[in-house]
């Protein structure tokens, strides 16, 4: 079973690759450091997607997001909006995944089923939202979870068995989530091992019938 991790240099990318590697699936690890995948470089996700050209894709995680780095940090109010922070925000978490879907998708399995999976996130619930905030985040990965929902339904044309994805991996103990664990109560922080165990569980439960979805770490749908 071929098995493809975009992001897998990262907290929960790497614990969803090793996890698969144990099941004794062949994982095709991509990142910056891996593969010189570079979510904001299409020729990088093109070539990315040549290296792997006659293999059959049975499964398909893009385990990637962006929320704060050094120069970019959670918008609370609407004065701290920036156009070329929001830009961003939506190059790596919607516009980067949709090129992946774009050059990866032809891969996946026809003559089967096969599993895709994007990282989502709650926040970027329009419905669940009642706190505000966030701007750029959230904005970002509603995009995503749509483009996400687009891509179920036109693989479904050609790939029947096909479950298309996004998952929500709950607030998991990485470099992303620490500076806002203060208010996380307590038994829900999640170890990156702990989270991946569990959307492989979920992911491995869908079924067509539930592509095009937003599932968190429990299985549970989330509304867009």
């Amino acid at each position: 079973m071929n098995s493809v991790v975009i992001g897998a240099s990262g907290g929960i990318g790497l614990a969803l690759a090793d996890r698969l590697e144990q099941r004794g699936e062949t994982v095709h690890r991509l990142s910056r450091r891996q593969g010189a995948l570079d979510l904001t470089d299409e020729a990088t996700i093109a070539a990315a997607a040549a290296s792997l050209e006659g293999r059959t894709i049975d499964r398909l995680v893009v385990a990637t997001g962006l929320l704060h780095d050094e120069d970019l940090q959670p918008e609370r109010s609407l004065r701290q909006l920036d156009p070329a922070r929001l830009l961003r925000s939506f190059a790596v978490n919607a516009v980067g995944p949709a090129l992946v879907l774009k050059h990866f998708a032809p891969l996946l399995r026809r003559d089967g089923p096969s599993r895709t999976a994007l990282l989502s996130a709650r926040v970027g619930s329009i419905a669940d939202n009642r706190l505000g905030g966030w701007y750029g985040y959230r904005a970002s990965k509603a995009a995503l979870n749509q483009l996400v929902r687009s891509t179920a339904i036109e693989i479904a044309r050609t790939r029947p068995e096909a479950v298309v994805v996004a998952l929500h991996p709950g607030t998991v103990d990485t470099g992303m989530s620490r500076p806002f664990q203060a208010n996380v109560p307590d038994g829900q922080l999640l170890s990156p091992g702990g989270s991946a165990e569990r959307l492989l569980a979920v992911l491995d439960a869908l079924t067509p019938q539930d592509s095009g979805g937003f599932f968190d770490w429990r299985g549970e749908p989330i509304p867009f």
